[in-house]
């Protein structure tokens, strides 16, 4: 079976991903300034999607695009890339066994902020799996 077309498998694929980003950066911290290794972290990632989009073909025209998806992809970035430097600092100092799971406490955020803006409804389930969450982050970092 082909699982490219399900969310879950690219949800699951970008948990992998951002295990192997706290590994990694944990160990490319250590030597330099947080605000540099993400500074460097960034480059890779341009280059990377520079060279995804060559590939694919899928490179848009900034004027086709709509002011309000400018805007808020915008602010997506920024808010980006304060996260990427609040969590490569928080690296640096702490273990990443801890320092991750705080981070997935944005799993718990975004259903809050997603219900009270976005007017998404979660069920009683999905509800207590939140706070399962967030009890989680909680309790491995602080062992």
């Amino acid at each position: 079976m082909n699982y490219s077309g399900y969310w879950q498998f690219w949800a699951l694929l970008a948990a992998v991903f951002a295990a192997l980003t706290a590994i990694l950066a944990k160990v490319g911290v250590s030597e330099i300034n947080s605000n540099f290794a993400t500074f460097l972290r960034t480059i890779v990632i341009i280059f990377a999607l520079a060279l995804l989009l060559l590939y694919t073909g899928e490179f848009q025209p900034i004027d086709k695009i709509s002011g309000k998806s400018l805007i808020f992809l915008t602010l997506s970035g920024l808010a980006t890339g304060a996260s990427w430097l609040c969590y490569f600092r928080a690296l640096q100092i702490g273990k990443a066994s801890q320092v991750a799971p705080i981070d997935k406490l944005s799993v718990v955020f975004v259903a809050i902020i997603a219900a009270l803006f976005l007017g998404e409804n979660l069920s009683g389930p999905a509800w207590l799996g939140v706070g399962l969450v967030a009890s989680g982050a909680i309790l491995i970092s602080v062992s």
